[in-house]
């Protein structure tokens, strides 16, 4: 059969170790035979990341914005141990933070359901997605350590040039730390939008979750403005739809979750998202079974995996040795950037490859071949435990049997 045709590229973001390996033979195995794939290709790496003083991830953000859709490799946010590993000049700033931001987008995750996985919460029957702030808090946070005996207090100039300083402590009896953030009502809102609009296009409820009792003005903004956006723009259309819009205390939010079944969008703030993501990830049975999308108000997106490089099974891939990664969040990665572009594009053969690539791929767990991170919890009972790149061989011989 002749490949199936795109007509404009999708932005690709390729990253680091493991998944990096994952990257190359999804493309080879599950792509390339059956799509003429078309992408403008950008290296995170984070060789090329030194390289380019971290250009290349401005650059990559960028072609998101003149593409629409990008579809992007985990990547190392490197700490001091990767500073010295990879003889970096600076520690560079998450690449996922920095394209978040320069898009202005709300991240969602939801987990990927397959026959024989069943979620360690009991009560949960349906997906829990989580629509995650992506902008501010302690992700582009001001930080520093304070001696013994300074005196750290906030400070804003206001627009006529007045000031208005804020004590915040004195380190009297022993240094410490201190942390400024800052979030912005613009980004908020967009924040807001995003979530509203997402739960109408899924007809799903949304909840949404901060700590106004103690954060009487940071988190209190946040509650604020939902409630402002909801009632403006969007409470008629929930009701007409049949969903909800629930606010509540975070704390009270997760004790609901728990209790739950499933089945709503779960907004949270930046931090608390980056947490509960992996939270319900690891409770609906793997974080490589959790897919992740960065949607923004602008009419952008880019498609990831939740999870990281995974750096332990690199390390044993380098010395020849089998490794058994899961591939199924970034194949869905792929799988939802095609779709995507195929909605943008008017291709209808492509949205149809794109939903066959990730039948094909859970085809191949329920068929009982999985990787090891899914046969210690799975429950079918043929099962068998295979590597890397076998599994992207099973999920290819079954993408070629439904007809691609």
């Amino acid at each position: 059969m002749s490949k199936i045709t795109m007509k404009t590229p999708l932005v690709e973001l390729d990253g680091d170790e493991m998944t990096r390996v994952l990257w190359a033979w999804i493309k080879e195995y599950l792509l390339l035979p059956f799509v003429d794939l078309k992408t403008e290709y950008y290296d995170l790496g984070l060789e090329e990341r030194e390289r380019t003083r971290d250009q290349v991830t401005v650059d990559a953000a960028e072609a998101i914005k003149r593409h629409g859709v990008g579809v992007k490799c985990a990547t190392i946010t490197p700490n001091d141990e990767r500073v010295t590993e990879y003889g970096l000049t600076e520690m560079y700033k998450s690449p996922n933070g920095t394209i978040r931001a320069m898009l202005d987008g709300t991240v969602f995750r939801a987990p990927i359901p397959a026959k024989g996985i069943t979620p360690f919460i009991p009560t949960w029957k349906k997906p829990i997605t989580i629509a995650r702030h992506a902008y501010g808090d302690i992700y582009k946070n001001t930080e520093a350590r304070a001696a013994r005996g300074a005196k750290a207090e906030l400070l804003l100039t206001k627009p006529d040039g007045t000031e208005e300083r804020l004590p915040i402590i004195s380190f009297d009896t022993s240094g410490g730390v201190v942390q400024g953030i800052h979030n912005t009502d613009e980004s908020i809102t967009s924040f807001a939008r995003a979530c509203f609009t997402y739960a109408l296009d899924t007809k799903q409820d949304l909840w949404f979750g901060a700590k106004d009792t103690i954060s009487k003005t940071y988190d209190r903004r946040f509650h604020d403005i939902f409630e402002l956006v909801y009632e403006k723009e969007f409470q008629v259309r929930f009701k007409e739809a049949g969903i909800a819009y629930f606010y509540s205390l975070i704390d009270d939010i997760i004790a609901r979750v728990i209790r739950s079944e499933g089945g709503f969008i779960w907004a949270c703030k930046n931090y608390d998202g980056d947490v509960m993501s992996d939270m319900t990830a690891t409770a609906y049975g793997s974080l490589a079974m959790m897919t992740s999308v960065l949607v923004s108000p602008h009419g952008w997106t880019e498609y990831e995996a939740a999870h990281g490089t995974v750096q332990r099974h690199y390390y044993k891939h380098l010395k020849g040795e089998p490794t058994s990664t899961n591939s199924v969040a970034t194949i869905f990665a792929w799988s939802g950037a095609l779709r995507k572009r195929a909605e943008l594009d008017g291709l209808p053969k492509l949205a149809a490859f794109a939903q066959a690539l990730e039948l094909a791929t859970l085809k191949t767990i329920e068929d009982g071949l999985m990787t090891g991170d899914l046969y210690s919890i799975s429950t079918l009972a043929n099962k068998q435990q295979v590597d890397s790149e076998t599994f992207l061989l099973e999920a290819a011989q079954r993408l070629a049997r439904i007809g691609y």
